[in-house]
């Protein structure tokens, strides 16, 4: 049976001792697989997704990812209070999908 990307990624991340960038993730990740160059493009954003989703993995910053074990819960933890939200912006694209909307009822 075909060993799962993630669970390759997984593996690989064992061997190294500090973050490494994604492309560096998945160009293993390929050759280890032995796919193609077009299952490469196929399965790449299917990956992302899964080394986003994994709780296994974390990133760490500049598309850097290392495992979640080798740091602690305030390193990876996002504080939410931090998030700017700009409340003018998000009334405009209100007023704006309402006009929108309205404008196409008219035809």
């Amino acid at each position: 049976m075909k060993k799962a990307m993630i669970d390759i990624a997984f593996d690989f991340m064992k061997t190294k001792k500090k973050a490494v960038t994604f492309l560096k993730i998945w160009e293993e990740v390929c050759q280890i697989a032995g796919f193609t160059k077009q299952q490469e493009e196929d399965n790449i954003a299917q990956f992302y997704s899964d080394l986003s989703l994994d709780d296994r993995f974390v990133c760490v910053g500049e598309n850097r990812w290392d495992l979640r074990e080798r740091h602690t819960y305030h390193e990876v933890v996002v504080d939410t209070e931090e998030i700017l939200i700009d409340e003018e912006s998000d009334e405009e694209f209100e007023h704006e999908a309402v006009a929108e909307k309205t404008a196409d009822e008219e035809y």
